[in-house]
């Protein structure tokens, strides 16, 4: 039997390893609508309204490594929790003449933006699943096609409080070297092949959702990994949903001979492609 986490798991959090802190920080609280929880002399911590847990770290490097198509973030994605929320974002947004894109994805309605330092943002909010185009097989069928518009902010009350109470990193979405390598590595990992665009991006998740991790190469196959100062991602976080899932994770990677640093019962892996991923519960 193939081993499969389950459909609880979710992304927990995203760490960035920026230049200028205060600046960030400025943009992530004012602009995206995070609310800074604390703040460590080079970091910053970043939650939703009314949350006290951070879903965004921000770590400001001394004399880092700049560099560009490499491994690393596409985009990290803010799941909102209603079409209601995303409008007003969006009106927000344009009001502060922040560019932004915009896409319906047949499972979801997005819009896209990237922070000061260059770091891709998405934020979107889940159609109900009675609408995705669910395959017998497991596939979720994504589109990329025009939003409307019109009818997201149709939906806004234009009372921006910022990023919504229940707001959570929906998924992450990755710029890899080599998809084949990336796929095999994240079915060990228990996470499943939802989208298969062959050559160009493959789309992973855990349980039913359409996707918790992205993975392209549209910057060129077989790109530089990351390096360890480099501005950019520094790592991201699944959460499990218990202590007996994780137990049973960390057997899986036995089993799969994944090497894994645990500590404090905290899993750290390093991808194929140089990027960290941890696991809690």
């Amino acid at each position: 039997m193939v081993y499969a986490l389950p459909k609880e798991t979710i992304v927990k959090q995203v760490k960035l390893k920026v230049q200028n802190l205060d600046v960030m920080t400025e943009f992530y609280t004012q602009m995206i609508g995070l609310v800074l929880l604390k703040k460590e002399q080079n970091t910053a911590f970043l939650g939703a309204q009314h949350s006290s847990e951070a879903i965004l770290v921000l770590e400001e490097l001394v004399d880092p490594v700049v560099k560009h198509n490499t491994t690393g973030l596409y985009h990290t994605a803010f799941l909102l929790p209603t079409r209601k929320d995303l409008g007003n974002t969006l009106l927000w947004l344009l009001q502060n003449k922040i560019e932004v894109g915009a896409a319906d994805h047949g499972y979801s309605e997005a819009i896209y933006l990237t922070d000061p330092e260059g770091n891709g943002i998405e934020i979107y909010r889940d159609k109900p699943m009675t609408e995705w185009d669910i395959r017998a097989d497991g596939e979720i069928i994504g589109v990329t096609e025009e939003l409307d518009g019109d009818g997201v902010v149709a939906e806004a009350d234009g009372k921006w409080l910022g990023m919504a109470p229940g707001a959570r990193i929906g998924h992450v979405h990755l710029q890899v070297a080599d998809l084949e390598e990336t796929e095999k590595f994240y079915e060990q990992l228990g996470f499943s092949l939802k989208s298969n665009f062959g050559s160009r991006a493959k789309f992973f998740a855990a349980g039913e959702y359409h996707h918790h991790i992205g993975t392209n190469t549209w910057n060129g196959r077989n790109a530089d990994l990351i390096g360890e100062n480099q501005l950019g991602l520094a790592w991201y976080t699944f959460q499990l949903p218990s202590k007996d899932v994780f137990k049973l994770f960390v057997k899986q990677l036995d089993e799969a001979a994944v090497e894994y640093v645990n500590e404090n019962e905290q899993i750290t892996i390093q991808d194929p492609n140089g990027m960290q991923i941890k696991f809690g519960y």
